[in-house]
């Protein structure tokens, strides 16, 4: 990993990652039995679990596999590492504002080419620091997009909860109010029964998402896809989007872990990348 050539995004479009690439012929299963895939699968996973929200889709496309992993698939793990390579000099670092946890939530429709389950992902804020994140393949296939992003929504919701006892039990009270989307059927499925005839199959144990509006706790709010952090936690994104996603202003991902003092834990700054872009184009 040391003599690794700095990468500039976790996963490249060019891969393309499917059960059929897991060995077929005694020469490749040779060469994948002396390859530490989930040794270091799980490293990565470690990396993400702690402090590394931005590897969320990768390791969650590279640990599918972990059963029978061919040659292809170990090129991505090595490909992140990689990426980590370049990116050791980041971080994550509360802003002062952090009475209040901002939620984003994405989908990608049958993103999954083996089994056309759909991704679903989403990353909690409190300060313009991520505290918490998931990227994950929905365990039952979704008819439509709007079903998609609606089970990703049922997801955060689930966590919501799940923080709000974490932090009552360290005497802190925790706002969440705001889930931003970026699909506007499911705003509207959130607050009434829109659209019944291609929504009516959705399981009702989603529904509870619209009790917990209707009791004022949460927000379900319009964010262009553009603006939507977490659509980096469901798909391949060229290097320019994944870097804007990463910048984007106090939502910040993760910063320079240079010096830090004091009086610099203020606001969140988005990070600076693109001198790293410079040092690897020169690499």
């Amino acid at each position: 990993m040391q003599n690794a050539k700095p990468i500039i995004t976790p996963l490249a479009a060019h891969f393309k990652l499917l059960a059929t690439l897991s060995p077929k012929i005694n020469n490749e299963h040779d060469f994948m039995s002396r390859v530490p895939y989930s040794s270091d699968v799980g490293s990565l996973m470690y990396a993400l679990v702690c402090s590394q929200p931005d590897l969320s889709y990768a390791v969650s496309v590279v640990s599918r596999y972990m059963a029978n992993p061919g040659k292809e698939h170990w090129k991505v793990v090595q490909w992140i590492f990689s990426y980590l390579h370049g990116s050791a000099d980041v971080c994550l670092q509360f802003g002062r504002n952090r009475d209040r946890v901002i939620r984003y939530v994405d989908s990608n429709f049958t993103g999954d080419h083996d089994k056309s389950r759909s991704l679903i992902g989403y990353v909690f804020t409190i300060g313009g620091c991520s505290i918490s994140w998931k990227a994950t393949l929905h365990t039952m296939v979704a008819l439509s997009t709007t079903e998609a992003e609606y089970t990703a929504i049922t997801e955060a919701f689930k966590e919501a909860i799940w923080l709000k006892v974490l932090f009552g039990e360290l005497s802190k009270h925790l706002q969440i109010t705001t889930v931003f989307c970026d699909s506007q059927s499911v705003i509207f499925l959130t607050k009434d029964q829109m659209f019944h005839e291609r929504t009516k199959h959705i399981n009702v144990r989603y529904y509870f998402v619209r009790e917990i509006i209707a009791r004022g706790d949460i927000i379900v709010s319009k964010i262009s896809t553009h603006d939507n952090p977490a659509n980096m936690m469901t798909k391949t994104l060229p290097s320019a989007k994944f870097e804007h996603f990463l910048d984007l202003p106090n939502t910040s991902l993760v910063i320079p872990a240079r010096a830090l003092t004091l009086t610099e834990l203020g606001p969140s700054t988005p990070m600076d990348r693109k001198d790293r872009t410079r040092r690897t184009e020169k690499s």
